[in-house]
């Protein structure tokens, strides 16, 4: 496969950046995209110029690291695929691929494909923990829980943070990711102490980090690669506002 790369490089923050065009040759249909970008990258530094810079970690769909806008979709043209998961041969021979970045003001550009995440870190930090003490592990039958509780939270659990959702979202709105870290704690038994709590805590540090607002538009869950449904959302607003009228939290550190 021979194709065309039309590829967004920038070195930093702040710096404008720019759309280089790369050929890239010899492409195996069974290549994954990251491997492509890596056969590119062998091409450039034997040439002396800069390789481009992308995340990537695990390669196997589970880290959320390797997230990038493929032809103004997020990870690419598969559903539930991650960019690292997503072959070539989901691609023509001839075709033109344009790479960006995720864009929202939460996540700055580092350089090239490459966005500062952290934010989505700082959301989980503010609440997306149990710290109730919980003792030793007990028998697996000591603390009964509804079949349909535990495949909830699983599937909201599933949730890899690579920032699709936002970066799909018109608004750059982090609500499903937020409400995923919720969903996942508050449907388990050890999770409900602090629910409340965990709710307003992590939607108030979601402000803070300057994520857009929800309008339900929904592009979040069809650009997630794990398929997590909007209703994380819906269960999230419940849990704010019902916290709102009986629990109070600390504003985040940075709010003033």
């Amino acid at each position: 496969m021979q194709l065309t790369l039309r590829v967004w490089r920038q070195d930093g923050p702040g710096v404008p950046g720019r759309f280089v065009t790369y050929q890239a040759t010899d492409v195996s249909p069974d290549m994954s995209f990251l491997e492509m970008l890596d056969v590119v990258n062998d091409g450039l530094a034997t040439r002396g110029e800069i390789p481009i810079a992308f995340d990537h970690d695990c390669r196997e769909g589970i880290c959320g690291t390797c997230g990038m806008m493929i032809n103004g979709v997020a990870h690419g043209p598969m559903q539930a695929t991650t960019a690292c998961q997503l072959h070539m041969r989901s691609f023509t021979d001839g075709d033109t691929i344009t790479l960006e970045p995720w864009r929202a003001r939460a996540f700055p550009v580092l350089r090239d494909l490459c966005v500062d995440r952290t934010a989505l870190d700082r959301i989980i930090q503010a609440g997306g923990y149990v710290s109730v003490g919980t003792g030793s592990a007990q028998d697996a039958n000591a603390l009964p829980v509804p079949k349909t509780d535990a495949e909830a939270s699983m599937d909201a659990a599933a949730c890899i943070g690579c920032g699709a959702c936002v970066a799909a979202c018109p608004n750059s709105s982090a609500s499903l990711f937020t409400g995923a870290k919720i969903a996942h704690l508050g449907f388990l038994p050890q999770g409900q102490p602090e629910r409340g709590r965990r709710a307003l805590a992590m939607v108030a540090r979601m402000d803070l980090e300057h994520f857009g607002g929800c309008t339900l538009f929904g592009e979040c869950q069809v650009a997630c690669p794990k398929e997590i449904s909007i209703d994380v959302i819906s269960r999230m607003n419940r849990d704010y506002w019902m916290a709102s009228l009986f629990e109070r939290v600390e504003a985040p550190a940075g709010s003033d």
